[in-house]
């Protein structure tokens, strides 16, 4: 994967201590990045059944996994590396039982075993470690956990700004929606 850096600008997207500063600073608020899910819905609909479990990973503050949640998916489990967006779901959502939420770091979830999740959901997460600090290691890492955690034959749905130039699909079927493109396919 090649890091385009005319993307990036000086924040670094991979570490705690920026997403915590900005969430405290957009209190209150939501953000989707990219697409909502109206937009996307067709797509997770026919590669994610509704009992999946899926992973979102880099949830922020985002409505994507409540509008799953009211569209019948069972079981989100979602993470962050901000522990401010993680307080601050878990109060919002205290009592919807299908959203759980983990204060994590996508370059490590270690706390699950393999094979934990059907499904993964990846909306800007990979684009914004490929903007931070060692973004060819950190992207490596990730992408190697979303691996390890996919069932056999589970999906991983990544939604992007960049378009990908060279990417090996060998390890992790997945699809591959392009903001900039406005394209998706199965890889």
């Amino acid at each position: 994967m090649f890091r385009d850096v005319s993307s990036c600008n000086t924040y670094n997207y991979g570490d705690a201590l920026y997403w915590d500063s900005r969430y405290i600073q957009e209190a209150g608020g939501a953000f989707d990045w990219y697409q909502r899910y109206s937009s996307l819905r067709p797509f997770v609909r026919r590669y994610v059944p509704t009992s999946s479990r899926v992973l979102m990973v880099g949830c922020g503050n985002a409505l994507m996994s409540e509008d799953m949640a009211k569209d019948g998916y069972e079981d989100i489990m979602n993470i962050d590396i901000s522990s401010v967006a993680i307080d601050m779901m878990r109060r919002k959502y205290e009592f919807v039982p299908q959203l759980k939420y983990m204060q994590m770091d996508v370059r490590d979830m270690s706390f699950f075993p393999d094979e934990s999740f059907d499904s993964v959901m990846d909306k800007g997460t990979l684009d914004s470690l490929m903007c931070g600090t060692d973004a060819p290691i950190s992207a490596s890492r990730m992408l190697g956990e979303v691996s390890r955690l996919l069932k056999p034959g589970g999906t991983y749905m990544l939604v992007t700004i960049s378009q990908i130039r060279k990417l090996d699909s060998s390890t992790v079927p997945f699809f591959f929606y392009s903001e900039t493109s406005k394209w998706m396919t199965c890889l």
